[in-house]
């Protein structure tokens, strides 16, 4: 072995940064969906039905409104792709977690929009939106990912879990695919 092949053995990426990487795409993708349906749902609504001019907090209802969209979706796509190997079998446990989480996560881009909007007086559309959806989503997202990974799907709960009750627990619930063996 040459010192060229050692140097590629040191810096190869790990199975965990790998994992951590596939997690982070799928968890992008899924977010990118989850951010369409939010900007576009927030932005009709603040448009239309729920503008300044038709309802005083009407950018704020349009937020909380887009955003539970987009956490439905979100849960669906994170539960079953991006942590799917490490999901709980204890399913309603596991919702109420992101639930939490998702909840908080929407809290900090509604915090970001009310302080944008209401105590900077940034009223446009333009305004709304960059302060909700870039500033608060990648403030929300930072967060959502941190907890997500490392409470609501740690494979390190579930093996607790599992030692507790002496069972091996695959993180799989009754709708998960056989394992191929």
């Amino acid at each position: 072995m040459d010192e060229t092949d050692c140097d590629r053995m040191q810096n190869a990426p790990t199975s965990a940064q790998q994992r951590l990487m596939s997690q982070l795409v799928k968890f992008g993708l899924v977010g990118g969906i989850g951010f369409v349906l939010d900007v576009g749902i927030f932005t009709a609504l603040r448009l239309t039905v729920l503008s300044p001019e038709a309802m005083h907090e009407g950018p704020l209802v349009a937020k909380v409104v887009s955003t539970t969209v987009a956490i439905l979706a979100n849960w669906i796509g994170n539960r079953y792709w991006t942590f799917g190997p490490h999901r709980s079998s204890n399913t309603a446990r596991e919702a109420v977690e992101f639930l939490v989480v998702s909840l908080l996560g929407m809290g900090i881009g509604l915090g970001c929009l009310w302080v944008s909007h209401y105590a900077l007086g940034f009223t446009s559309v333009l305004a709304d939106n960059i302060s909700s959806n870039v500033i608060g989503l990648l403030l929300g997202s930072l967060f959502r990912f941190t907890l997500y990974r490392h409470w609501v799907y740690s494979p390190r709960r579930q093996k607790r879990r599992a030692g507790r009750l002496g069972v091996p627990d695959a993180g799989h619930d009754a709708l998960a695919a056989p394992a191929n063996g």
